[in-house]
């Protein structure tokens, strides 16, 4: 599938993979770009892109997707969402794999190319196709996860607890601590609350992730009035919930009870 992805003041542009191309390679999350369209037809999509682009006043490319992946791919591969497959018997492919380094093509996740290292590892875990004795191909996942690096998880547990930090260290700056109370902070958190009902009743992606956080935020707070941190109250109500049972119900998950 081809996603017509539009970053607002930005760009538009095509890609196969939203994760890879927009939020780890271009720094952009989820509500701070829009799915403009989407197709499995290249053709069509590379044409979208290029006359939204004029449409919205964006720098047009050069080269539409489709040319620039055809430039890209002179051996044309058969991509699928779960195979790249090669258009050579398994006693061929490392010879023109050489003889085709620097190719790149677009899948599902992410870009993947020849080089040294990548010939390599294709030319060990090709499998022949069970259709065609002359093609062979890999999986697609497999090579990912060996070549296409996402942000160690480690790192990101790191920020994540670190952001609590930083709320208590601005409330402390403001004085909040000093002359604030848990009930205003409860106030504030049932305001937010009818924020975030607005938000999902008007379908407002942006306002609900405002919403959350602001709430996140309170609760922080609050919980620190109280003499604990945001970050216990998590861990216990987590160690609750993982040992919970029961099963879902017009929508909600409905706990087993003794």
């Amino acid at each position: 599938m081809y996603y017509l992805y539009h970053i607002p003041s930005k760009k538009i542009g095509v890609t196969r993979n939203l994760n890879v191309r927009v939020t780890l390679m271009q720094g952009y999350k989820e509500g701070e770009y829009e799915v403009l369209e989407q197709s499995e037809d290249i053709d069509y999509i590379s044409d979208r892109e290029i006359e939204l682009q004029k449409s919205y006043g964006y720098k047009v490319d050069r080269q539409s997707y489709k040319n620039l992946i055809n430039k890209n791919n002179p051996m044309k591969v058969n991509v699928t969402e779960q195979t790249t497959t090669f258009p050579y018997p398994l006693n061929k492919l490392k010879g023109n794999l050489m003889d085709n380094k620097g190719i790149k093509w677009d899948t599902d996740r992410g870009v993947f190319g020849i080089d040294e290292e990548t010939i390599k590892w294709i030319s060990k875990n090709a499998v022949t196709s069970m259709f065609n004795k002359n093609r062979c191909y890999i999986y697609n996942k497999a090579y990912a996860n060996e070549f296409i690096k996402e942000k160690p998880k480690a790192v990101e547990k790191d920020k994540e607890l670190k952001i609590f930090k930083k709320i208590r260290s601005w409330a402390t700056d403001r004085g909040l601590y000093v002359s604030g109370d848990p009930i205003t902070q409860y106030v504030k958190l049932q305001e937010e609350a009818g924020e975030l009902a607005q938000a999902l009743l008007k379908d407002d992606q942006p306002e609900v992730i405002d919403a959350i956080g602001d709430m996140v935020v309170v609760l922080t707070n609050l919980a620190h009035q109280r003499g604990v941190t945001i970050e216990k109250c998590i861990n216990d109500a987590y160690k609750v919930i993982s040992k919970r049972k029961g099963k879902m119900i017009n929508g909600t998950f409905v706990k087993e009870t003794l």
